[in-house]
């Protein structure tokens, strides 16, 4: 007869926590999700935005699943709208979006008929990015279901929390 996992395990030596028994020595079982702890991740500030954020784009997503649109390509979409005839170089430096995959991105907004490359008058080597009527139309609804979407946000964090955390985001650079 075999002894159970939990009979064959040691017990811990003085000074010595279940944390820091090797893994396969612990006792099998699950946590309960809350009883999990953090360790030094529980003082770490990206941890908590990360986990904000990918609230926030499931959420998003959820809320404009209708027109297929990611975070992303909502932001390039609302800049182009604020910003008519911008260059793709003003538009990467502006969101942080690297080069190559904006350009990819606008390939996708292109080809789907929400926005059109222009060439620049400034410079010829440019684009200049515009809104279509499609993109526009479309961008209008979006921009409700995004309102809507960041009330749920306001719900979940509060109005002060909420206002707090833009005030300190959008100081960064």
């Amino acid at each position: 007869m075999s002894a159970s996992v939990t009979e064959r395990q040691p017990l811990p030596e003085a000074g010595e926590s279940e944390g820091e028994r090797p893994f396969a020595d612990r006792p099998r079982g699950r946590r309960k999700r809350e009883d999990l702890e953090l360790g030094v991740l529980d003082s770490h500030l990206g941890y908590f935005v990360r986990r904000l954020q990918v609230w926030i784009f499931q959420d998003f997503v959820r809320a404009l699943a209708s027109f297929d649109i990611r975070p992303a390509q909502f932001s390039v979409l609302v800049v182009i709208e604020a910003n008519s005839g911008l260059s793709q170089a003003d538009l990467s430096d502006r969101l942080g979006i690297e080069r190559a995959r904006l350009v990819r991105l606008l390939d996708e907004l292109e080809k789907r008929g929400l926005i059109r490359r222009q060439p620049s008058p400034l410079d010829r080597r440019s684009h200049a990015l515009v809104l279509t009527r499609e993109g526009q139309r479309r961008l209008k609804r979006m921009k409700v279901l995004a309102a809507e979407h960041e009330g749920n946000l306001t719900k979940r964090l509060g109005p002060m929390k909420r206002e707090t955390l833009l005030g300190v985001l959008r100081d960064f650079p």
